[in-house]
């Protein structure tokens, strides 16, 4: 066993807890969920849309506060920090928009609106899972057998991705992530580059979207798709709208999508390719995605990530080098998918999401965990128990 695995388990357990027992009977329905309730469990977005849960414009100010101790579990100190300044960036963005796109509701841009919702029982030694939702934030964890078991996908994103502060300086929440994947791109050789570059122009959006599973074969979906439920009479006008008017503004064409599409075999230039200096950035863009974990989980996992394994990772970029213009990356490798797009706003609308294409939501971990049962089970039968 993960001595900090169990440690962080025990900590969302009792945070998951308390504010569960601050909830009212009404309030219980929408925030708890039996386990595993996987049509529901394994559905997450990243848009301004309903996540499912509780929201925090529907719990008392203690109950808010209870559920960003919750949020905090499952976070390192700084990517606590990075959600809360997402969160924040919605009154931003009503402003930026001029105070104008309602979505169909009151307010479109609404700080209020992010979601907890707890499937199953947090004081039981059975399998249970909490998320964290919003626009711009997706935060997931698996709890099993006492001890964090899986923790992706995990998103964050940032619109705007830049905003002036006083003094000439600027709001970046992703900046690390950004800056990190540029600079990797800029100290590749001409030949490294041809290898790395595979389109020229960016996509809309992450090639992964909000689909549940990774299967290999995806292009990116249209923002009507990356919703929750059927975008119908005027908000639906307005993101098909929205969709047009990107796909115009980036100029993509299907060979550029084709050139995009998600492969099993990863595309761009492969860690083995890379010299040594160029391996020690590769590992540090791994590095400030793993380090969105409470920081002994991401320890862990970071360690994974040895000269031998980050020979296996690819990294691929497409669109401008130049900062300010559309552009994405991914790296990809064994039970590794990253990707970072800022396409959107003409390049100031960030997206960025860590996922495991063989374990997000703990698919893996819950198989084998129901596999060992049936195990036992058959052994306990065969000795007459």
């Amino acid at each position: 066993m993960n001595p900090a695995a169990e440690r962080v388990a025990a900590g969302m357990a009792q945070a998951a807890q308390n504010y569960l027992e601050s909830l009212d009977k009404e309030q219980n329905r929408e925030a708890r969920w039996p386990f595993p309730a996987d049509d529901e469990r394994l559905r997450w977005y990243y848009t301004p849309t309903d996540h499912g849960g509780l929201p925090l414009s529907r719990m008392r100010p203690h109950q808010q506060q209870l559920a960003f101790k919750l949020l905090a579990t499952g976070l390192s100190r700084p990517a606590y920090v990075t959600a809360c300044a997402i969160i924040g960036l919605e009154n931003i963005l009503d402003e930026l928009e001029g105070w104008s796109l309602s979505w169909g509701r009151e307010r479109g841009r609404d700080p209020g609106l992010y979601y907890v919702r707890i499937f199953g029982d947090p004081t039981a030694k059975k399998p249970w899972s909490w998320r964290f939702g919003g626009h711009h934030v997706s935060v997931h964890h698996l709890v099993t057998e006492g001890r964090v078991a899986a923790s992706t996908p995990l998103f964050l994103g940032a619109d705007p991705a830049v905003s002036p502060l006083l003094g000439g300086y600027e709001l970046r929440p992703l900046g690390g992530a950004e800056d990190l994947g540029r600079e990797l791109l800029v100290s590749l050789d001409n030949e490294q580059s041809h290898r790395a570059i595979v389109s020229p122009v960016a996509p809309f959006d992450l090639v992964s979207g909000n689909r549940p599973m990774i299967k290999g074969g995806e292009l990116p979906l249209t923002l009507p798709e990356v919703w929750r439920g059927r975008l119908e009479g005027e908000l639906g006008e307005l993101v098909d709208l929205m969709q047009r008017r990107l796909e115009a503004g980036l100029q993509i064409q299907p060979e550029h999508l084709e050139a995009l599409r998600f492969t099993l075999a990863p595309k761009g230039i492969k860690g083995d390719e890379l010299t040594a200096t160029q391996r020690c950035l590769l590992k540090e863009i791994v590095a400030v995605y793993v380090s969105r974990l409470p920081a002994e989980l991401a320890d862990a996992e970071l360690a994974r990530y040895t000269d031998e394994h980050l020979a296996a990772l690819s990294f691929a970029w497409a669109g401008p080098t130049e900062r300010g213009r559309p552009h994405y990356y991914r790296v990809q490798g064994p039970r590794l998918l990253i990707e970072y797009d800022n396409a959107q706003r003409a390049g100031n609308h960030a997206h960025s999401v860590w996922r495991d294409p063989d374990g997000d939501f703990g698919i893996d971990v819950l198989g084998e965990h129901h596999l060992q049962g049936a195990r036992r089970q058959t052994t306990k039968r065969a000795r007459g128990g």
